[in-house]
């Protein structure tokens, strides 16, 4: 499952459901109603804020976009031809839930990028030092757009597609497509691990054979090794996968006729924002790229070729960073490395029910100084793994083409947690937007709170503080980051429902609980904790539930 995964396994040994603080049955009735309190304030949209966390700047940020960087242009070829019997592995109608991209006015094309990058050493804190230089590779990105360029937000989300089951998934994709497709927004995939790459290869041989990360280093030196027999091989190299981000977000930014954003030539109406995303392992990934190689860039001109980054469901001891080459340790949890500080540009970085404990030394206050732009949120009630994830990516039928297995979408508890964590990034990314291009700060989020290394609870059993919502607030469940079984089923989080004789006695009818519903979503769209449209959306799936 990969180097990163391994120490997560041993250390969520302690948190596995029932994990630390957890019930371990429905709760009984309390003698009250969900308190009101527990949902940030409609009236002081700071209530919620992080103890500590950077007071709201006195002038709002404005994000002065950068305009290039002295990276490599890298060449690309395509889009790849799509035929019957040959298309991209997770394409949008080939996934477990096909989408019709083009009833929605969007294409999906993909292409094939290669250039030259460069293997990296990362000693200490500072840019990482090139070990291996100019090794060449191939690899492959997927793009969503506007099928019109007039339809074109200008911003383009650019999302290392994650490795951790040994095939691409589209987690950015499944999580904020809502919210792209609203906006106009392209977004951009990129294969960037070879585990990933060989499950191409072996899904269709003849499309994908031009990929390669091959290792610069020949078999004989000392320096090439493959410290994770399932993660890496010693004829390939994890490495190179910063240059490849660096180089794609160039080749984005370049007004080159072939850059998949440029339309065959014609320009974007807006002006270009490139947000990087990473989720999990990729999220480990974005610790190693914004803190060991972004720097190079800005060191030589002062530009970054990201505007923005969203870092989601890594942090501390998960996932919080992943080593610079495949032979390279991993810093410690109490690295420097392991923070963000000073980057330059705006970061919100999440987490998840299911992996905020282990991730809370990275946790750190807000700031709205322009270098040091920052947002800390923690998601209650939210899993790390969810059904999204495999919804949106390969049907099971090419994921076993490609020689992977199929992850599955039960756990020993049942299904994986059905919270939808997309309501939260969806707001995330709008917000994200909003701060860089006109300077409008996020909201300030509180943490989930702790007290002897466990979460405290409600009288519902669920968790107190973090990203709140209706099904926290205006609760029917309880609500797990964690289950046992298979798989990533330690961090896919379940549900246990209230009993139909426990929501009758919460709520005294329907109405009640859907005017409960409407207070607090109203509440928190009004913070932009929620966009509208999925506000809207709570409230109509609210008064057609079955409640009580």
């Amino acid at each position: 499952m990969g180097v990163w995964i391994t120490a997560v396994i041993a250390a969520m040994t302690m948190t596995v459901a029932p994990a630390v603080g957890q019930p371990t049955a429905t709760p009984t009735v309390p003698p009250a109603p969900p308190a009101a309190a527990d949902a940030p304030s409609a009236a002081n949209p700071d209530s919620t804020a992080i103890p500590g966390a950077g007071v709201p700047a006195a002038k709002p940020l404005v994000v002065k976009g950068p305009k290039g960087a002295p990276v490599t242009t890298p060449q690309i070829t395509g889009p790849i031809k799509v035929t019957a019997t040959s298309y991209p592995f997770g394409a949008a109608e080939h996934t477990r839930i096909p989408e019709n991209l083009a009833a929605i006015g969007y294409v999906e094309e993909e292409y094939f990028v290669s250039g030259l990058a460069n293997v990296y050493t990362w000693p200490a804190p500072g840019p990482a030092v090139v070990r291996t230089a100019n090794a060449p590779y191939t690899t492959r990105i997927l793009v969503r757009r506007p099928a019109k360029v007039a339809k074109f937000s200008g911003n383009v989300v650019v999302e290392p597609l994650n490795p951790s089951n040994l095939f691409d998934l589209n987690l950015g994709w499944g999580l904020m497509h809502d919210q792209l497709i609203r906006n106009g927004d392209v977004w951009v995939g990129i294969t960037i691990k070879p585990v990933s790459m060989q499950t191409l290869k072996t899904f269709n041989p003849t499309r994908y054979k031009p990929l390669a990360m091959d290792n610069p280093l020949p078999l004989s030196d000392p320096a090439n090794c493959a410290t994770v027999p399932s993660d890496s091989s010693r004829t390939t190299e994890n490495g190179l996968a910063w240059d490849i981000y660096s180089q794609v977000g160039e080749l984005l930014r370049s007004t080159s006729a072939k850059s998949p954003v440029y339309y065959s030539g014609k320009k974007p109406q807006h002006e270009l924002k490139l947000y990087g995303f990473g989720y999990s392992q990729t999220g480990g990934y974005m610790y190693d790229y914004i803190n060991a190689v972004a720097p190079r860039a800005v060191q030589q001109t002062g530009l970054s070729i990201y505007d923005a980054y969203i870092v989601a469901v890594a942090g501390g001891a998960f996932a919080g960073i992943y080593p610079i080459n495949q032979c390279e340790a991993i810093p410690a949890v109490t690295d420097p490395r392991l923070q963000f500080s000073n980057v330059g540009v705006p970061i919100i970085h999440v987490m998840s029910q299911s992996d905020y404990l282990l991730g809370i030394t990275a946790r750190r206050p807000d700031s709205d100084v322009p270098t040091d732009a920052y947002r800390q949120y923690e998601m209650a009630g939210a899993a790390h793994a969810t059904p999204t994830e495999l919804n949106f990516s390969a049907a099971p039928a090419d994921i076993i083409k490609g020689g992977r297995a199929v992850p599955p979408m039960d756990c020993n508890e049942g299904p994986r947690s059905r919270f939808p964590s997309a309501i939260f990034f969806d707001a995330m990314l709008q917000n994200l937007n909003q701060w860089v291009r006109k300077g409008i700060a996020p909201p300030h989020g509180s943490p989930i709170v702790v007290q002897n290394n466990a979460p405290v609870l409600d009288r519902w059993g669920n968790v107190v503080g973090g990203l709140r919502s209706p099904f926290l607030d205006v609760p029917t469940s309880t609500w797990y980051g964690s289950s046992t079984g298979a798989s990533f089923c330690f961090i896919a989080g379940h549900e246990v429902p209230f009993s139909q004789a426990l929501l009758q006695q919460i709520y005294p009818n329907h109405g009640a609980y859907v005017k409960a519903v409407k207070k607090d979503t109203k509440a928190l769209v009004k913070q932009r904790f929620i966009t509208s449209y999925d506000g809207d959306r709570l409230i109509r799936d609210a008064a057609a539930a079955n409640v009580p």
